[in-house]
C-alpha cells in the first residue's frame, strides 16, 4: 500500500475515526503539518480501542490480521492490520534485514514468541518471507527447549538465530555449559529488548564467528518504526522512508529535538496504516538523534509510558489499577517502576510510597501475587529463568525521585548499565 499524503491521511482519520475526529475538532478544518497535531494519549487511545464499540479504527473488521500488544489479562489490548497493510510492513521490514546481515541462502532460526495473538514470531517469520534475497525459515519459537535448539544447530546448519536477547543467551548457555560452540553461526538478530553488554561475553563464547544485530524497530501497536543500521551500535535505526516519520519530544515540554545527543521520546507516525491510524504515536520507548537529516536515533530505552522486563510489557496504569485494587487500606501513595538488571538478568522492583509506618510485609506479597494474576506473562518468564521475581520496595513518599525541574513524579526509572 503506497504512504498517503499527511494532509490526506489526517483528514481520513479524522472523518472515519471517533477518536481522531474528538481528538482533533479544535483544529482548522486542514491540517497537513505534524507539529499542528496533538500527541497521542495512549490511556485515552486504548480505552477508545475497545471490543466492542471501538471508536478508533476507520472502518469495520472484515478482512484483517490481528495482533495482541502489551496490557493485561483484564484489559487486552488488539492491534489490526489490513491484508495490504501487513504485507506492505513485513516487505520494508524483510528489507531491514537484509541490512542487518540476512545473506542468500541463510538458514534461520526463528525463536520469538508464538501463540496468543503475540506478534513477534508471526511477523518476522513474515518479515523472513518478504525479505528480497532466498534463506531457508525454521520456525522454532521461543518455547522450544534449548537443548532442542542447540541440537538443531548442528543438525540442520542453522546460520542464523533470530530472537529475544534472554532466549539467545540461554541458548548459549546451554552449549557452553556442554562444551560446544556452533561455529555455522553467522548472525545473531535480537529483538523485544536492547542488548545489554553483560551478554555478549556469553554470546561470544556460544557462537564466535557470529555477528551480533537489531532486527529492526517495531511493535504490535505502534507498527514499523525503524531499519537497523549497519555499524558497531546496535542500538541505532533510521526511520522506513516514505512509511514511517519518527520524531523525539522533550519528556517535560513536548517540544521537537533537533539536535543530536539531547534525549527525548520516540514518537511515531505511520504513512499506510489506516484501519488504526497511528499519529504521532509515542511508542514507549526514549531515544536521542545520531543523524537528524537522515532520520538515524539511537535507542536509549523505555520512556514513561511503561516498562519493559525482558519481553514482558507493564503499563504504568495498569499495574497501578491492579495495584491499588489489591491495597484496600490504602497504603500506597506513590508508585514508580524501577527497572534493574543483576546477575545477568532484568528484574523489576515497584517503588511504592508510603506515608505512616511501613506496612505489614505480607502487604507485598499479596500486591506481588496481583501483578502475577493480572499479567501471567511475567510469572512464566521467571519461571523459564530469563527475568527476576518481582520485588516491592517501601519508601517514605517524599522520597518517590521526581523530575528536578518540574516536581513531576518519575514514572519510569532505568537503572540498568547502558548497552
Amino acid at each position: 500500500m503506497p504512504a498517503k499524503p499527511l494532509a490526506e491521511l489526517i483528514a481520513f482519520a479524522r472523518a472515519n475515526s471517533p477518536f481522531y475526529a474528538e481528538l482533533y475538532r479544535d483544529l482548522p478544518p486542514a491540517v497537513d503539518q505534524l507539529d499542528r497535531l496533538p500527541l497521542v494519549d495512549q490511556a485515552a487511545f486504548w480505552a477508545a480501542n475497545t471490543w466492542p464499540d471501538n471508536r478508533v479504527l476507520t472502518g469495520p473488521l472484515s478482512d484483517a490480521g490481528v495482533y495482541r500488544t502489551g496490557g493485561t489479562t483484564g484489559v487486552p489490548k488488539f492491534s489490526p492490520w489490513t491484508r495490504t497493510e501487513h504485507a506492505d510492513s513485513v516487505t520494508a521490514f524483510g528489507a531491514g534485514l537484509v541490512r542487518a546481515g540476512l545473506r542468500p541462502g541463510h538458514r534461520v532460526a526463528n525463536l520469538f514468541t508464538a501463540g496468543e495473538l503475540y506478534g513477534g514470531f508471526l511477523y518476522i517469520e513474515n518479515a523472513l518471507h518478504h525479505a528480497p534475497v532466498d534463506n531457508v525459515r525454521l520456525g522454532v519459537g521461543g518455547a522450544a527447549p534449548d537443548p532442542y535448539i542447540a541440537d538443531l544447530i548442528a543438525g540442520f546448519g542453522v546460520h542464523v538465530l533470530a530472537g529475544e536477547p534472554m532466549k539467545l543467551s540461554a541458548v548459549a548457555e546451554c552449549l557452553v555449559r556442554r562444551g560446544e560452540t556452533a561455529d555455522g553461526v553467522e548472525l545473531l538478530l535480537f529483538g523485544g529488548d536492547l542488548l545489554f553488554a553483560d551478554l555478549r561475553p556469553l554470546l561470544a563464547r556460544a557462537f564466535p564467528r557470529a555477528a551480533v544485530a537489531s532486527v529492526g524497530y517495531a511493535s504490535n501497536d505502534a507498527g514499523l518504526v525503524g531499519s537497523p543500521v549497519p555499524g558497531d551500535d546496535v542500538r541505532v535505526h533510521e526511520a522506513f522512508p516514505q512509511r514511517t516519520v519518527v520524531e523525539l519530544v522533550d519528556d517535560v515540554t513536548g517540544e521537537a529535538i533537533t539536535s543530536p545527543g539531547t534525549p527525548g521520546r520516540v514518537v511515531v507516525t505511520n504513512l499506510f496504516r489506516t484501519l488504526m491510524p497511528i499519529l504521532r504515536y509515542p511508542t514507549g520507548d526514549r531515544a536521542e538523534w545520531t543523524d537528524a537529516h537522515r532520520r538515524r536515533f539511537r535507542l536509549l530505552g523505555r520512556s514513561t509510558e511503561g516498562a519493559r522486563v525482558g519481553t514482558v510489557a507493564l503499563p504504568t496504569e495498569e499495574i497501578r489499577t491492579v495495584l491499588l485494587a489489591a491495597d484496600p487500606d490504602r497504603h500506597i501513595t506513590g508508585m514508580q517502576l524501577v527497572q534493574r538488571r543483576w546477575a545477568g538478568r532484568d528484574g523489576l522492583i515497584l517503588r511504592l510510597g508510603h506515608t505512616g509506618c511501613r506496612p505489614d510485609p505480607e502487604l507485598a506479597d499479596r500486591l506481588v501475587e496481583a501483578v502475577y494474576t493480572a499479567l501471567p506473562l511475567y510469572p512464566a518468564e521467571v519461571a523459564l529463568g530469563s527475568i527476576h521475581d518481582l520485588a516491592v520496595e517501601w519508601v517514605p513518599r517524599s522520597e518517590l525521585v521526581t523530575n528536578p525541574r518540574t516536581g513531576k513524579l518519575q514514572q519510569v526509572l532505568d537503572e540498568r548499565p547502558q548497552p
